[in-house]
């Protein structure tokens, strides 16, 4: 039991020392959608009544949560936001913005696929020149988070192209 406890302490502290730093250059602008980034996957980001660090949580967000609106200006580094449930504050350094969706598919046939990996199961199938791929704020090596077609999943980057 102790061996078993001290082996997820540690993977926990190594998951956490594995994060990525918070960005002080993720790109936030009103009116827009965004997804939460800078994370621990086992945590959650707050959104708060105010903004401020100690003001009550009004709804928690994970790692990968889309659909967020920055609604008006920010104030320092609080942003106000609305995810169609709750309206609330967050910390600007979580959050990126969806990109437009300004991207195709190159060549016959792009696999959207589950995880960043060519071994995951493939969600849909894009044919040549399909257009509106939004790039989601997530990539892994050479693969990219994407949006569409109300999809979501993982293609390669060599795979799309700006129009």
């Amino acid at each position: 039991m102790k061996k078993l406890l001290l082996a997820a302490t540690a993977t926990l502290a190594m998951a956490s020392i594995s994060l990525p730093a918070a960005s002080s250059t993720t790109l936030v602008t009103p009116g827009e959608e965004h997804c939460v980034v800078d994370v621990a996957t086992w945590d959650r980001l707050n959104i708060r009544s105010r903004p401020s660090s100690r003001a009550p949580v009004v709804s928690r967000k994970r790692y990968g949560s889309c659909g967020i609106l920055v609604v008006g200006s920010c104030r320092a580094q609080w942003c106000r936001v609305e995810d169609g449930h709750s309206v609330g504050w967050v910390n600007r350094r979580f959050l990126s913005m969806v990109s437009p969706a300004l991207y195709c598919a190159k060549g016959a046939r792009v696999n959207v696929r589950a995880y960043p990996s060519s071994k995951s199961r493939v969600l849909v199938a894009l044919n040549a020149h399909t257009c509106e791929i939004a790039f989601l704020p997530y990539s892994r090596s050479n693969w990219q988070k994407i949006r569409v077609q109300g999809w979501e999943g993982w293609v390669k980057r060599t795979s799309v192209s700006g129009q």
